[in-house]
């Protein structure tokens, strides 16, 4: 028996374009090449590599470095994270087949069983993984399950959405602190990333629809505000050179005077990165909020994940961890640049 594969069905394509049936449980998948596509599409593969910089900012945030160890945090998170897109797009599959059809389940690429079971399978690994580095970091992956389940499945449409998935960033970040040290030590950097995604998620909500000034406006003016936030903070150095440091020589670099030394210069360099990457996108959805410019405002806010994550842990000394997360950047840019993955939404 054979099949047709329906193409996928872009933004600009969908006045001339006929929307493919929505998929069903007992539509059979296509061919394998087309699965494997279809797979990376689902989980938002551009996306997945600003979730490593959530734990090595962590890492960095508790004064540790990142070893063979920190595999095990970042494995769990990448987990999680695909795990919530994936149930993210089961749980919006009858919307989806109206307002964005060319997504893998409403094209009938990939069955919505198929997907359940796979959110539910990565959840599973994400845990596991979470368990073997130790209970520290098991005990805030646990509320990060339950977070991203939450809010795909109950909180993502009410006004507690953004809140929620904020809270999973953070949460993220503080899972490599707590399998590294110390996730108290973490929290303001948690705080600060978390705000950063309660402004991208809230813009997000208008994506379809487009309309709304008040959400890329806000998203700009925090992006701003974390920017400052970020650049003014006393830069904490790890526990080794805390310990090397004699008396009398200068220590942390004091409030206000971070980039007068090369781990503050490298904070500033990336804050700048940060707010160039988020705040064009968000000034352009508020003068215009069309629904493809609201869009891009949402992929601008997710691309400026990693530098911001890069200058929270440059602004704890961890100079070094700070470089390898802006590394990751780059190459979630040449994933982005395929046609099926040029619009990477987080809803």
């Amino acid at each position: 028996m054979t099949h047709t594969v329906t193409p996928p069905v872009t933004p600009e394509d969908r006045d001339t374009a006929p929307a493919p049936p929505p998929a069903t449980d007992d539509t059979p998948p296509p061919a394998a090449p087309n699965q494997a596509a279809a797979w990376a599409e689902l989980v938002r593969l551009p996306a997945l590599f600003t979730v490593p910089g959530d734990t090595l900012a962590g890492v960095a945030a508790a004064g540790a470095r990142p070893g063979p160890r920190a595999l095990l945090p970042i494995g769990s998170s990448l987990c999680l994270y695909a795990a919530g897109m994936v149930l993210n797009d089961w749980a919006d599959r009858a919307e989806d087949a109206v307002d964005r059809p060319h997504r893998p389940l409403p094209s009938g690429r990939i069955r919505p069983a198929a997907a359940l079971t796979a959110a539910c399978g990565l959840t599973g690994a994400g845990l596991l993984l979470a368990a073997r580095a130790g209970r520290p970091a098991l005990a805030v992956a646990a509320p990060l399950a339950a977070t991203v389940w939450a809010y795909d499945l109950a909180l993502k449409h009410t006004p507690a959405g953004p809140a929620a998935m904020a809270a999973a960033r953070g949460l993220d970040l503080l899972m490599g602190a707590a399998a590294s040290g110390s996730a108290r030590k973490a929290a303001p950097s948690a705080a600060l990333l978390g705000c950063h995604t309660l402004a991208v998620t809230a813009v997000s909500r208008r994506e379809t629809t487009g309309g709304s000034v008040a959400a890329p406006l806000a998203a700009l003016a925090a992006t701003g505000a974390l920017t400052r936030l970020v650049t003014h903070r006393r830069v904490r150095l790890p526990a080794g050179r805390r310990a090397a440091a004699a008396p009398g020589l200068p220590g942390p670099t004091p409030v206000g005077a971070a980039r007068t030394t090369p781990a503050g210069a490298v904070t500033a360099a990336l804050a700048a990165a940060y707010a160039a990457t988020a705040a064009r996108p968000y000034f352009h959805a508020a003068l215009n909020p069309s629904p493809p410019l609201t869009q891009r405002a949402v992929g601008g806010g997710i691309r400026a994940t990693v530098p911001l994550q890069a200058a929270l842990a440059a602004r704890s000394g961890a100079t070094a961890t700070s470089l390898l997360i802006a590394a990751l950047a780059p190459a979630g840019r040449l994933f982005a640049r395929r046609r099926a993955m040029r619009k990477v939404s987080i809803t």
